[in-house]
């Protein structure tokens, strides 16, 4: 009986973590350029003394969906989207430099380029920053340009280049900030065949029927493994009650 408990009890704990991946998704459907998390289901082994007849069911993560988004035009010069593969480089709240899709950017009151959640963006030469100006275009291959406040469209000049990186895949992992990061804690190097398209963004990559059917298997999932449990208590009871008549 104690087996039937246990397989039930291991299967119910992890589809509460792969319920947990599906709902972080859908929460992000409308998050610019997010990534969609990945799991899937493992079967291993308890280790330990004893007969080698337990295992495990479990929710292990095997990294993100690195497909791309749709690019919805916007209007906006300093919304930028990466066409194709490819990065842009921040530096987070805590000093280290992640990578994102997100390219609805600004610049604050400090006269930084930053992104919707506030992290700075960085250049070739380290943070961004954008003197006031009259008019402002972003080139494809990131470089920024500027009219000055007050001068004539004649002195457009050159105020920094997006640090644009594009390290292999299998280097990067997703942190739960939603960033993405080189495994080890490196900074990439900037890729100049990484190309934007200045005026658009890039939509998350979940898809939110299948995200959703994902969910409600998850919960029957869940329920049936709570009745097994219940079943298997129930047995046990019933068990207990026999032996006490002999």
């Amino acid at each position: 009986m104690d087996r039937m408990v246990y397989v039930a009890m291991t299967g119910a704990k992890q589809l509460m973590q792969a319920q947990a991946v599906v709902a972080n998704n859908l929460a992000n459907v409308s998050t610019t350029g997010f990534r969609a998390d990945l799991a899937r289901f493992d079967a291993e082994q308890v280790q330990g003394p004893g007969f080698p007849s337990r295992i495990n069911t479990v929710a292990a993560g095997v990294g993100f969906d690195s497909t791309q988004g749709t690019l919805v035009q916007t209007g906006s010069v300093l919304d930028v989207a990466i066409d194709g593969k490819g990065w842009l480089a921040v530096q987070t709240r805590d000093g280290t430099q992640a990578y994102t899709r997100g390219g609805g950017l600004k610049v604050n009151a400090l006269g930084q380029l930053v992104t919707e959640r506030g992290d700075t963006v960085l250049g070739d030469n380290g943070p961004l920053a954008v003197p006031p100006y009259t008019q402002i275009a972003l080139a494809p291959d990131g470089t920024i340009s500027v009219v000055p406040q007050g001068q004539g469209p004649e002195t457009l000049a050159q105020v920094g280049r997006l640090k644009l990186v594009n390290p292999p895949a299998g280097d990067l992992e997703k942190r739960a900030d939603g960033l993405v990061r080189v495994k080890g804690g490196a900074p990439a190097a900037s890729d100049a065949n990484v190309r934007v398209v200045s005026g658009a963004i890039e939509t998350s990559n979940v898809n939110s029927a299948g995200t959703l059917v994902d969910m409600i298997e998850y919960a029957r999932q869940f329920d049936l493994a709570v009745r097994m449990m219940q079943t298997a208590d129930q047995n046990a009871t019933r068990a207990a009650s026999l032996a006490s008549l002999t």
